[in-house]
């Protein structure tokens, strides 16, 4: 008795293929450095300065980056503080919009709101660019908007504020002991 022997249909998985986008990036200056990832799982390119620039307590400063990019169509560049700065030197950037019919080269504002001096060095990572799609809209006035659980409250109106003071008053009894 021959055994009947079926032949089993393999399927191969296949990976979801991820749309990704291209970043054109032109180096505007010579020895610039091209935005990175510098993990996997990062959402921020990181922006590198070309040159070395001092930045006085409360001022701000445009740093060069020598390169120029393409924002993919239907997508915007954003700039972004890194935490990394922010933390140790008390340096912020300012807003950084770049839309995809700019070319020209990428610069950050960098504002020091330290008490000291500070030095950014060519080749230091100053800030990123997050990448993210944009939708256009359309505009009509109305009478009165929907109403929200929110409405109009402000800033500080999910209870921050009670928070934050709370904190305070901790920290101030923990170093008075």
């Amino acid at each position: 008795m021959k055994k009947k022997i079926e032949k089993k249909k393999v399927v191969k998985k296949t990976k979801k293929e991820e749309t990704k986008f291209v970043l054109e990036v032109k180096k505007v200056s010579e020895g610039a450095f091209l935005p990175e990832y510098m993990f996997d799982t990062d959402v921020g390119l990181d922006l590198r300065a070309q040159e070395t620039v001092s930045i006085h307590p409360l001022e701000q400063q445009t740093v060069k980056t020598g390169i120029a990019v393409k924002i993919p169509e239907g997508h915007v560049g954003l700039i972004r503080d890194r935490v990394g700065i922010v933390s140790k030197m008390g340096v912020h950037t300012a807003a950084g919009t770049f839309d995809s019919a700019y070319t020209g080269e990428v610069s950050v504002v960098l504002v020091n709101l330290g008490e000291g001096q500070i030095e950014i060095e060519k080749g230091m990572r100053i800030a990123q660019l997050v990448i993210i799609p944009v939708r256009r809209v359309s505009v009509k006035e109305v009478s009165n908007l929907s109403v929200t659980q929110r409405g109009e409250k402000s800033f500080g109106s999910t209870g921050f504020k009670e928070r934050f003071e709370e904190l305070n008053k901790l920290s101030k009894e923990i170093k008075s002991k």
